[in-house]
């Protein structure tokens, strides 16, 4: 009886403390002491209505109150990870936030000088890869090609990887190294790429003669630059005679809309739609037409292609495909059918947003589809190893028909 008396006793006091745990977090939960929230200023600039904003300061609260390092904490770094987790949110690769250190970069790498190995990186199907290593750069000449998967950055492995945290990984001081890991179709295995580090200054586009009579115009990227420069080959091939063109945009990773609709611009005649911005259900379709002088509307062109072209160089080869027929020689292209805008926040970090959708002159959507080539051509490791371009024959072989 003893016995049975001491265990009423012990499963109600084990019964006690259950209850009065449960009810501790229930009083923790409904009855929370209100902390004062620091390290914040301008609480109410901008916010929009019938927002309840509660809950991320009840966080806030919290993690100010109770993390065990919060004397070290950096307040601004928590309002930009709190900034970068709501763009996460969204689930488009291409809207994200720069700090006001990434936005440098940013800035850098778009005027077309700054360190690193040189090249464009993106996310597909979950996946870090190279879009397209830069002409002329230590990734070009270490043989990375489009398409590649990164596995691993020194070790690191990138699975669930933003494309800012690559960057900032791979960036660094001339002469330092970086390895990459990297998986390629139609290797058993990965394999490692040791790169060193370099000053990045990338040409906006170059330009040769071939067989006396076809202009070659190699355009590496859309840079601010690209226009003027364009023009001044445009000059060059005229009075050195050029009958036929071929437009290389392989491994351009894109750049500047309206750099884009400007080169297109030569190729297609005044009034032309050359792109179309769809801003979805809020907004209209807006239509892009051709506004250059369009000197070589009627000149035989063909558009070269690979899986590194990208955005605006997919602009320029649908335009050209849809207005005139243009062939598009090589591989499929990389499939990036958005618009983003750029802006500057008032501590000079940047929010990159996807404001819309592009559509080529026909009505194409062509976001993670890309373009077909008229006329599918590989580029083979030994092609590469070689020297040589199959591709471009095939482009010089069908514009001379043309």
């Amino acid at each position: 009886m003893q016995n049975v008396s001491r265990n009423l006793v012990v499963l109600f006091l084990i019964g006690a403390l259950a209850a009065s745990f449960w009810l501790g977090l229930s009083i923790g939960k409904n009855q929370a002491r209100v902390v004062p929230i620091e390290g914040i200023t301008n609480l109410e600039a901008g916010k929009p209505d019938l927002v309840d904003f509660s809950l991320f300061w009840e966080a806030w609260a919290t993690v100010q109150e109770k993390f065990a390092k919060r004397n070290g904490v950096n307040y601004q770094a928590m309002v930009h990870g709190a900034i970068s987790g709501m763009v996460e949110s969204l689930g488009d690769v291409y809207t994200v936030f720069m700090d006001p250190e990434e936005a440098k970069k940013f800035q850098e790498d778009i005027s077309g000088f700054f360190e690193g190995v040189g090249m464009e990186i993106g996310i597909r199907q979950d996946q870090l890869q190279v879009i397209a290593p830069l002409e002329g750069t230590p990734a070009k000449q270490a043989g990375l090609r489009p398409g590649d998967k990164i596995l691993k950055i020194d070790d690191v492995s990138t699975e669930g990887m933003s494309v800012e945290k690559a960057v900032s990984l791979i960036r660094g001081k001339r002469g330092t190294k970086v390895t990459l890991t990297i998986a390629r179709e139609g290797w058993e295995e990965s394999r490692d790429f040791e790169i060193q580090r370099a000053v990045i200054s990338v040409p906006s586009l170059e330009w040769k003669m071939i067989d006396g009579t076809v202009a070659h115009v190699k355009i590496f990227q859309f840079s601010e630059k690209a226009g003027r420069d364009f023009t001044v080959a445009a000059s060059q091939m005229r009075s050195e005679g050029a009958q036929r063109i071929i437009l290389d945009v392989r491994s351009n990773p894109g750049g500047f809309l309206q750099i884009a609709e400007d080169i297109t611009g030569w190729f297609v005649k005044p009034g032309e739609v050359v792109v179309i911005e769809d801003f979805g259900a809020a907004k209209e379709q807006q239509k892009h037409v051709a506004e250059g002088n369009g000197l070589f509307s009627e000149t035989p062109t063909v558009v070269l292609m690979n899986e590194g072209s990208a955005s605006a160089s997919e602009i320029l080869a649908g335009a050209l495909r849809d207005i005139r027929g243009t062939q598009l020689i090589g591989k499929k292209s990389f499939g990036k059918g958005s618009v983003q805008e750029l802006v500057e926040l008032r501590d000079n970090s940047f929010l990159k947003v996807t404001v819309a959708n592009w559509l080529t002159p026909k009505g194409s959507f062509i976001t993670d589809k890309g373009l077909e080539p008229t006329v599918e051509v590989d580029l083979t490791d030994e092609d590469f190893e070689n020297e040589k371009d199959p591709q471009l024959d095939k482009a010089l072989e069908v514009v001379k028909k043309l």
